[in-house]
């Protein structure tokens, strides 16, 4: 007669009533207490008001769960309930958390179907794509984020703000979704990503048949009013989505209207028209400059003479610097050509040509890196039929990003300087914790192999010490 036996390794599990003594996110309250450091609980209470009643849990409180959430690898309202089920770690925030239908109606509450009507309603005739202005609670919700970039940028020296701008898709199968140029539906929100400070400075949700190359000047010129006075050194880089007219001359003119004043720096890939290649293709040979020596291809650049399209007479030309991969013999692109061009704009004349691409194509391992970040690690998918609810959450998500650079520049060892999300989680934010009361003081013990790993003790002191320092924001 066989036996089962109740378990595998040699212990046996006690289920108690409350376990408001251990928690499982040792390492979480950190991230609250770099949003509080960082002042976000007084520019949501200056920014945000959905609050309805005096009673029940802060605006701050609800954001502050949900960055939580996500930084917890939470990607959904329903993931809420395994932080709900952490007694011990809601002993430690000093409150409890918000249930998933709670976060719901909160993240519902950004959405504003007046806004959507109306921007139908502005169409051009004949026109199917329209971007939404954001609505009060999303526009609180970017100032939010803009008083943290402030505040993170005030705790060093740097002068100098280069923005990388990009769009991204995000798959979804709701019913509202659209189509997207890549044959699905979705959405196709763009960021626009501050490089020396690894932050997002800015977002704009857009539905996925809106192209990509569609009005971007409103939200680049919000991005660079949307920097501390501070940064006096400027610059820009983008895809050939911010090749326009309006683009190009608001970049180029330092005497812009609502923007900063002074040169902006900026390199954009160009539309390869007809005009633009048959230049490239009456290039010399012996004017090419290797760049790159790939595998398969040869990577070589040349400047080439070309204003766009009704480009000001009166203006400064702009720099054009032509590329030209050519595959190795035999190998042809799926075209059936040997060799393509590229090309970037630009106004900057203080490189040669290759040092331009390659500052250009560091865009490359820095907004492309954010998009990766947040579809894949911080729950950035939308989780609703409303549009503004999805807006909502995906700038929720960007001022995760935001929060856990932030703890990473000013709290955390170098060592976890580059730490994705998955690897906080791993080495920081899942500690085992038992937590006791000592003398009025509430305690939390975790391992001293695990201290020496993540030197909590420490970042926990750094966090504190930006609070004696002058408010930033």
């Amino acid at each position: 007669m066989r036996t089962t036996r109740q378990s595998i390794l040699p212990y046996r599990i006690e289920v108690t009533e409350s376990n408001d003594g251990l928690t499982s996110h040792a390492g979480l309250p950190l991230v609250a207490e770099t949003m509080r450091a960082l002042g976000l609980e007084q520019a949501t209470r200056e920014h945000l008001n959905l609050q309805q009643r005096n009673s029940g849990l802060t605006d701050y409180q609800k954001v502050e769960s949900i960055v939580l959430l996500m930084a917890a690898g939470g990607d959904c309202y329903q993931d809420m309930t395994v932080l709900l089920a952490d007694e011990g770690l809601q002993r430690l925030l000093g409150y409890r958390l918000p249930s998933p239908d709670s976060v719901r109606a909160f993240v519902n509450a950004f959405h504003d179907e007046r806004a959507i009507e109306h921007a139908k309603a502005a169409r051009p005739r004949g026109a199917v794509a329209y971007i939404p202005e954001d609505s009060e609670p999303l526009v609180a919700l970017a100032w939010i984020n803009v008083a943290l970039c402030h505040a993170v940028a005030a705790q060093g020296k740097s002068v100098c703000a280069t923005l990388d701008h990009d769009a991204t898709i995000q798959e979804s199968h709701k019913q509202q979704a659209m189509p997207h140029y890549k044959g699905g539906v979705g959405y196709q929100p763009v960021a626009v990503y501050w490089a020396e400070q690894d932050l997002v400075i800015t977002d704009e949700y857009r539905d996925g048949n809106v192209p990509a190359g569609m009005s971007n000047l409103p939200l680049i010129r919000r991005s660079f009013q949307s920097l501390p006075s501070s940064m006096t050194k400027l610059f820009f880089r983008a895809d050939s989505a911010c090749y326009e007219q309006s683009v190009l001359r608001w970049l180029a003119d330092e005497h812009r209207v609502d923007g900063p004043q002074g040169p902006i720096g900026f390199t954009i890939s160009a539309d390869m028209t007809t005009e633009l290649h048959q230049l490239c293709t009456e290039v010399p040979d012996d004017q090419w400059q290797l760049v790159d020596e790939r595998a398969d291809e040869t990577v070589c650049c040349a400047q080439v003479e070309f204003a766009p399209g009704t480009w000001p007479k009166h203006a400064e030309p702009l720099r054009y610097v032509a590329v030209r991969i050519k595959k190795r013999q035999g190998l042809l692109f799926a075209s059936g050509y040997e060799q393509k061009f590229l090309a970037v704009v630009s106004n900057r004349n203080d490189m040669t040509a290759e040092q331009l691409l390659r500052w250009h194509w560091q865009k490359a391992g820095t907004i492309e890196h954010i998009h990766d970040v947040t579809k894949n690690e911080l729950g950035a998918a939308p989780p609703s039929k409303y549009f503004g609810a999805n807006a909502a959450w995906y700038r929720l998500s960007l001022l995760t990003y935001n929060v856990l650079s932030a703890m990473k520049s000013l709290a955390l060892p170098s060592k976890l300087s580059a730490a994705r999300p998955k690897k906080l989680r791993f080495a920081l934010f899942n500690l085992a914790g038992k937590i006791a009361s000592h003398a009025g003081d509430l305690v939390l013990r975790i391992g001293a192999a695990a201290e020496r790993l993540v030197e909590l003790i420490d970042a926990r002191t750094r966090l504190a010490s930006l609070l004696l320092l002058p408010a930033a924001i």
